[in-house]
């Protein structure tokens, strides 16, 4: 085993912990079981989930027993919001939505030896449980004016929508999730972000109140910042998921390959496992040559991988490659093209056309008079093909997979044409 405190206090990952001393001491003395939970919500987690999934793989891996809990229960009322009451999800989507997280957290975990994962859903010793047993033997431990300081909570009693007592009691069930783990599992460790810290201790509150030996922690994440001011996390095309259907492996690896200087070393700390010398020397050829993007390539490549396989890592780096014609456009197939080109902007006409008319129709070129002059000039690309005559046109057997075309003005300017076969009528070719 390692000095696990030390590791994640150095990748920046502890921002609260209920005795940190107490939890050395006990890694020390472990293994010890730990769990973190994830509500489903939507049908897939993002990369604010994908931080506590990697803090269970890397505790795990110093050697001590993880319990990746899917919330079943919790899912069919929401933590609360500070703005506003969720609307609630029917049971069966809630249920599909439990297997499609869980069978994205098993990828990160091992499921054998002696620190063997396992997965648990608080379904299991929720749905049996009366009313009268909820309020009896967890409710009465609970104090009211300790739930209403939690922050959401005080926001959403503050303002004209109130909470309802649904989402009031989440707190209370997560804080029963802990106990039952504690009873079960001999679970003594709870990981979360630190905007969850009122409901992480309001387990460990729970157990000390019914079971006074107990030692138990709780650990909290930061909260992940962008030196932009913009949501990690987030594109101008939305949240960046884990499910490629939803995010393509494409995107997501251009989201780390696109990550700011000023971030790259934040995020080589809170999602890599290399080690702290190589990350240390990443950093250092960040500030040396920021040209070279070194440090975010190498974190695009490990996170890709690690998320979407090697194979899809590799189409994905093919792809990038091929849009600035370092590798055969060609040899892309249509679901790769198909995802590289969703982050271009995009005109869609009904035929292939001039070229200078497709230059101006997708804003590459203010004016069809500038696209002339960019194709002078020895700028214009088709398919990574220098254009040479002004009055070239494209003709169908040019076109990628029978429907692409990608444009390039210079060296970086970068658009795809796609080819419809009934544009709308009377509407302008859509560009976005």
């Amino acid at each position: 085993m390692t000095d696990i405190v030390d590791e994640l206090r150095w990748r920046g990952l502890i921002a609260l912990s209920t005795d940190e001393d107490a939890l050395r001491k006990a890694f020390a003395d472990g293994p010890i079981t730990f769990y973190c939970g994830f509500d489903p919500t939507a049908p897939s987690l993002h990369l604010g989930n994908l931080v506590q999934i990697l803090t269970l793989r890397r505790i795990q891996q110093a050697g001590h027993r993880p319990l990746g809990l899917v919330g079943g229960a919790t899912g069919l009322i929401g933590d609360p919001k500070p703005t506003a009451e969720r609307t609630l999800n029917d049971p069966e989507t809630v249920a599909a939505w439990v297997a499609r997280l869980r069978g994205q957290i098993e990828r990160f975990l091992d499921f054998e030896g002696p620190h063997a994962a396992t997965m648990v859903n608080n379904l299991d010793w929720t749905q049996g449980l009366s009313a009268i047993e909820f309020l009896r033997d967890v409710g009465k431990y609970f104090r009211v004016n300790k739930m209403i300081a939690k922050e959401a909570v005080a926001r959403r009693l503050n303002s004209d929508a109130g909470i309802s007592y649904t989402e009031f009691s989440y707190q209370i069930l997560q804080g029963m999730d802990y106990l039952e783990l504690y009873r079960r599992y001999g679970c003594v460790l709870q990981t979360g972000g630190s905007d969850q810290w009122g409901n992480l201790t309001a387990g460990t509150d729970l157990i000390h109140r019914v079971e006074p030996e107990a030692r138990v922690h709780a650990l909290a994440t930061p909260l992940i910042t962008k030196a932009d001011g913009t949501k990690f996390g987030k594109t101008e095309s939305g949240t960046i998921w884990l499910d490629a259907e939803r995010t393509t492996p494409y995107a997501f690896y251009q989201f780390w390959l696109n990550a700011d200087d000023r971030d790259v070393s934040q995020y080589l700390r809170i999602f890599s496992f290399r080690s702290r010398a190589e990350i240390e020397e990443l950093e250092r050829l960040t500030e040396e040559r920021p040209q070279a993007r070194a440090a975010q390539r190498a974190l695009a490549e490990e996170l890709t991988t690690l998320v979407h396989g090697a194979e899809q890592c590799a189409a994905a780096e093919n792809a990038a490659k091929a849009l600035f014609g370092q590798a055969e456009l060609t040899d892309l197939d249509e679901p790769t093209l198909r995802a590289a080109l969703a982050e271009l902007p995009v005109a869609r006409v009904a035929e292939p056309g001039a070229v200078i008319d497709l230059f101006a129709e997708v804003g590459l070129v203010a004016s069809k008079s500038a696209a002339r002059r960019t194709v002078k000039e020895g700028g214009a690309y088709v398919n990574n093909v220098k254009v040479t005559a002004e009055d070239a046109v494209i003709s169908p057997d040019e076109l990628l997979h029978g429907r692409w075309l990608v444009l390039r003005r210079g060296k970086k300017n970068l658009a795809a044409i796609e080819i419809t076969e009934t544009p709308p009528a009377g509407a302008p070719p859509a560009v976005g």
